[in-house]
């Protein structure tokens, strides 16, 4: 059972290379090894057309599931919702559910002696109707879950502590269970004194050999420039980690069988 994953990421600092996007490599990493498959990742500004665009695009490639992340905040730039709204065609409307949350969020963290629920606190409630709102154990805007059909579109905060807390409590399980409990296992060896454009043979012959595992080659010395070094990327997903690291070990020793004939 597949289960593809599109991530669209939300925020203008992204863009101006202001802010290093750790939430994709984290969501990235994190879904892989639930047996997801991230087929795209996406970076737009805090501009609702553009929030709109990207979500409507990744919603018609019919993926399993499509994550958000940024832009749920109370500022007059946090406008993921909003670009949610006009790509599925969802009003905007006021969620009591997450109005509460907000609320004990709020309390638990006691920053506030008299809680007065204010605009801005009140905009990280209003949600596309019929959504669902997800508890944030760490922060207080919830995330957000709308479901159209199979197809699940959640957003998460960008604060990185927030987006980590609501994916673990109610996204990760989600994953899984569309993954159908798949396991992913990876090693690297590293490769000396072979440039990349040598190896690329072996790599497709030991893919051929093995078609259930990918290798990647990731040069750290540069074609062509002396000191060769290479690191070899081995991976693969499959019904039990077991059976994942067997492909895996198989590969390798193909490698360096092959290595070994060069010599």
């Amino acid at each position: 059972m597949t289960c593809s994953v599109e991530i669209v990421c939300v925020g203008n600092e992204l863009l101006i290379g202001k802010t290093l996007n750790t939430n994709a490599q984290w969501l990235a990493d994190k879904i892989t090894r639930l047996g997801g498959k991230v087929t795209r990742i996406t970076e737009v500004g805090d501009d609702v057309q553009e929030i709109a665009s990207a979500v409507r695009e990744a919603l018609k490639r019919k993926v399993d599931f499509v994550i958000t992340t940024g832009g749920l905040g109370p500022t007059f730039d946090d406008k993921t919702l909003q670009g949610i709204s006009r790509a599925t065609g969802k009003k905007l409307k006021l969620s009591s559910e997450a109005l509460r949350l907000v609320r004990d969020r709020y309390r638990e963290m006691s920053i506030l002696k008299r809680l007065r629920l204010t605009k801005p606190r009140v905009k990280m409630a209003i949600l596309p109707e019929g959504s669902s709102p997800m508890r944030n154990p760490v922060g207080t805007a919830p995330g957000v879950l709308v479901e159209r059909g199979s197809l699940k579109l959640i957003s998460l905060p960008g604060v990185p502590e927030e987006l980590r807390g609501i994916f673990e409590e109610s996204v990760a399980e989600m994953i899984r269970e569309k993954s159908g409990n798949l396991a992913f296992y990876e090693s690297s060896m590293i490769v000396r004194g072979v440039v990349e454009s040598a190896l690329a043979p072996l790599i497709d012959r030991v893919m051929r050999v093995n078609p259930r595992v990918y290798v990647k080659s990731h040069p750290k010395v540069g074609e062509g420039r002396i000191g060769a070094l290479i690191e070899l990327h081995f991976s693969s997903i499959e019904k039990s980690r077991e059976k994942a690291r067997e492909q895996v070990i198989r590969a390798i020793i193909d490698m360096v069988r092959m290595l070994g004939k060069r010599r």
